[in-house]
């Protein structure tokens, strides 16, 4: 089947755009020749793709500014994107966009440990921010399942959390100060290098906004001190629904784990077939990891232990050395990498009440039979960001729109018992018709008019997040500079 043609309209634009973008990047960071810019069609979330009219890939906030202030002369879309690892469709393209990557702005720019900051630009991975400090002592505490390869300006547009964010919070709780360029290539700094900022939190309406309000190039982070030492215990338990009354327990009893993480049958069985870490063959697995000197791991886990018996836990196994620890993290590390061996999966990330577990795990088993379709959990379940993985065939007709109809009522049984619809993912296109379900209109018109104000024209990021029916009127794309 041949590709469409673009018509002279779109030909004449695309290079109108080259000839000015040429001028403010290097010819290896102007990417326009077709075949190239399908690499840039998808990010994770892979079932939906469109090649978008070029790419650039800039290496400073003044080729971001540069990029920007000509694309909003132009009237042209731009999707910003950090490593692509979004799996909500955050950085999907439009045809008409221009993809703006940040991967080669990766340099620390400033380190400071009496203060407990890092300054990097936004293009580098999460993982290799503690890269960069741990030899001193400290680390970043967000950790992203896909920290190996995701980017902070991501992590920084989705709020992204991880593992450990039940005791050291998602990335909001840890960004302290950004750069961020405007549609129009306006510069602005925001926050810094001290624990709260005067007036408005207009941080707090950065982070998490899914590159709608403009680029953040630099970001000054918090980092902290490394514990003396962290412990897991694995926990097997017959059913999904015990395993969330304990974690329930565990969180009513006032204790604070760094981490508690639940993966029931399915998950545990591709991740054993894959990792061979050593998982019991149960219906439902925790991950229960506490932190600090000896005696207090010793006195926490306790505790813990002590609620996982009273709801007769088919395995109760305490990690005697690094060894063990690694082992049992091992499994719950490679959990998206081994499903996706055996399986295509969409990946959701709803949020509900701790004390909700229970009933929704149950609910979610009893419309996998509904849906005809299997579910594999695997979740941060000390702070109820849950991630069901639902299993289809991409090549079956109609199975993926089966998939998304199951997902919908997923994600709009966890607004019903008093959740959300995304704890880190983000909504992007993915989720962007259930809005309406969450907010009012009311609720959603306050949204709109942030965006209006740091991009009036709408050319940042464009068809995400809200409704399409809500948003078509406020597309105004201004006149091409002469």
């Amino acid at each position: 089947m041949e590709m469409p043609q673009p018509d002279a309209m779109v030909i004449a634009r695309k290079s109108r755009l080259v000839e000015r973008l040429s001028k403010v990047l290097p010819a290896d960071a102007l990417i326009h020749d077709p075949a190239e810019t399908r690499a840039y069609e998808c990010d994770a979330l892979t079932a939906y793709r469109c090649p978008p009219l070029l790419a650039v890939l800039p290496a400073s906030t003044q080729e971001v500014s540069d990029v920007l202030r000509i694309c909003h002369e132009e009237g042209v879309p731009v999707v910003p994107r950090g490593s692509g690892t979004s799996l909500a469709g955050g950085a999907l393209p439009t045809a008409d966009c221009v993809i703006l990557g940040v991967a080669r702005m990766n340099e620390v720019l400033d380190t400071n440990y009496a203060d407990r900051t890092i300054k990097v630009q936004t293009g580098r991975t999460n993982l290799s921010v503690t890269g960069a400090v741990e030899e001193d002592g400290f680390f970043y505490a967000p950790d992203p399942s896909s920290q190996l390869a995701c980017a902070i300006a991501g992590n920084i547009a989705m709020n992204s959390g991880g593992a450990h964010c039940l005791k050291y919070g998602v990335t909001t709780n840890n960004l302290m100060g950004v750069t961020l360029v405007q549609m129009d290539g306006t510069v602005v700094e925001i926050g810094g290098a001290h624990l709260d900022s005067s007036g408005l939190d207009l941080l707090g309406v950065i982070c998490g906004s899914e590159g709608q309000l403009g680029v953040v190039t630099e970001a000054t982070l918090r980092i902290l001190h490394k514990p003396e030492g962290a412990r897991p215990v694995l926990m097997g338990f017959d059913s999904n629904e015990v395993a969330g009354a304990c974690v329930s327990d565990i969180i009513r009893a006032g204790l604070l784990p760094v981490a508690i993480e639940f993966m029931d049958r399915p998950c545990i069985e591709a991740c054993e077939a894959f990792a061979k870490a050593g998982y019991p063959m149960c219906e439902a697995l925790l991950i229960v990891e506490v932190e600090g000197s000896e005696a207090e791991i010793d006195a926490q886990l306790a505790r813990i232990m002590e609620i996982a018996r009273r709801h007769n836990p088919v395995e109760l196994r305490e990690a005697r050395d690094a060894d063990e620890a690694g082992r049992i993290w091992l499994g719950r590390k490679s959990a998206f990498g081994a499903m996706g061996q055996i399986n295509d999966y969409m990946c959701l990330d709803g949020t509900i009440p701790v004390s909700e577990l229970p009933r929704v795990l149950r609910r979610i088993g009893e419309m996998s039979e509904e849906f005809g379709l299997k579910v594999a959990n695997v979740f941060h379940a000390g702070d109820g960001n849950m991630h069901p993985l639902i299993l289809f065939d991409a090549n079956k007709p109609g199975d993926l729109e089966l998939c998304e109809a199951f997902g919908a009522e997923i994600l709009k049984l966890c607004v019903e018992v008093g959740g959300c619809l995304t704890g880190e993912h983000g909504v992007g296109i993915e989720k962007r018709d259930l809005m309406l379900h969450q907010y009012s209109g009311v609720d959603l018109e306050a949204q709109l008019r942030v965006k209006d104000v740091f991009d009036p024209h709408w050319l940042l990021n464009p068809a995400k997040v809200f409704p399409l029916s809500v948003t078509e009127s406020r597309r105004v794309v201004p006149v091409a500079a002469e």
